[in-house]
């Protein structure tokens, strides 16, 4: 676990792991979206600008569904609710405000809407595996205890083993996975537990007490590394949403018109293998809180579970919309400089 890579000189910033995996998604998107869509844009340049919009929208969308999920931890210091460099995104609330504006772009440019939906869900989801990899860097969205042999120990004091020696009422936890004695809080007189802000940073631990949470009864339960099963699984993702989208491409040009093969289709594919993957993978993870609102489909579930289930249906009804469609018109593209 790295959040932080490096620090600049001079300057006094760090460079986060979790913003710079962010930063290799986007490019990597980008590049995928330009090389993809190649045959259907009529300027390279407006592919670029709409995926700067959607960057800035991603972070956006991100941050309000985070805030608004656990608008708790923000009551009496609203100003806190900017301090995006502190952490506290949501993927889903990003995607979702990044789709709308990519939306908007292409609507008003009259740009063939579906078709480069199609190639954007291909480039999500690869971006997507590389902010996953950030989130483990970053020790966010952590997994449940476990003894399967790839499980893994976070460091003391990171976001896991906190969650660990707290109960989480969220999860209907009521007692700590992990009891840390008192005496490592600042001021050793803690009755009920050690309140997140007392807790000794490791450089102020004895010697035997970095033995204990490094090696010994008090070293963070080992858990599953769920960031990187969804990393591991956005990257398949994205690869069959390729060879999908490769397999409509090709039979478009065949001149078949078989309605899976239609503009839209790959895109909406997206919804329902992100939907799905997400739903179990949520059995895995330790962090959401369970839900019982009435919106919630899955009780007992969390939140992203219910939101899971939703972009299935979605998807469903995308795929049944765009197969009732005709192909939109592909724009007539600059011709190429002589050379």
């Amino acid at each position: 676990m790295h959040p932080e890579l490096f620090k600049l000189p001079f300057v006094y910033l760090t460079v986060k792991s979790y913003g710079l995996m962010m930063v290799i998604g986007f490019l990597c998107a980008i590049s995928l979206i330009r090389r993809l869509s190649r045959n259907i844009t009529p300027d390279p340049q407006m592919i670029t600008n709409a995926a700067l919009y959607s960057l800035i929208a991603g972070v956006v969308g991100a941050r309000i569904f985070y805030v608004i999920h656990y608008f708790d931890k923000f009551k009496g210091d609203l100003l806190s609710v900017f301090a995006i460099w502190k952490g506290g995104l949501e993927v889903l609330g990003g995607l979702f405000l990044a789709v709308s504006v990519i939306l908007a772009y292409l609507y008003y440019h009259k740009l063939p809407i579906r078709r480069y939906l199609d190639i954007l869900g291909i480039a999500l989801v690869l971006a997507l595996a590389f902010g996953r990899i950030g989130c483990f860097c970053n020790g966010c969205c952590y997994g449940k205890p476990s003894n399967v042999p790839w499980a893994v120990r976070f460091p003391y004091a990171s976001i896991p083993y906190l969650s660990q020696i707290y109960p989480n009422v969220g999860r209907d936890r009521f007692e700590p996975q992990l009891k840390l004695p008192n005496d490592f809080s600042i001021y050793h007189n803690s009755q009920s537990g050690i309140p997140p802000q007392d807790l000794k940073p490791f450089d102020s631990l004895t010697a035997e007490q970095k033995e204990q949470v490094t090696k010994g009864p008090y070293r963070c339960l080992p858990v599953h590394p769920t960031q990187l099963y969804s990393s591991a699984l956005a990257f398949l993702g994205s690869f069959l949403l390729y060879l999908f989208w490769r397999r409509a491409q090709n039979a478009q040009f065949a001149g078949k018109n078989k309605p899976l093969i239609k503009p839209g289709s790959t895109f909406a594919l997206m919804f329902i293998l992100y939907g799905i993957a997400r739903f179990f993978l949520e059995f895995l993870r330790d962090d959401n809180p369970f839900e019982t609102a009435g919106w919630i489909l899955y009780k007992g579930g969390t939140v992203s579970q219910t939101i899971s289930i939703y972009m299935v249906i979605f998807g469903i009804i995308l795929m049944a919309v765009f197969a009732k469609m005709k192909p939109d018109a592909i724009p007539p593209l600059k011709p190429k400089p002589a050379k």
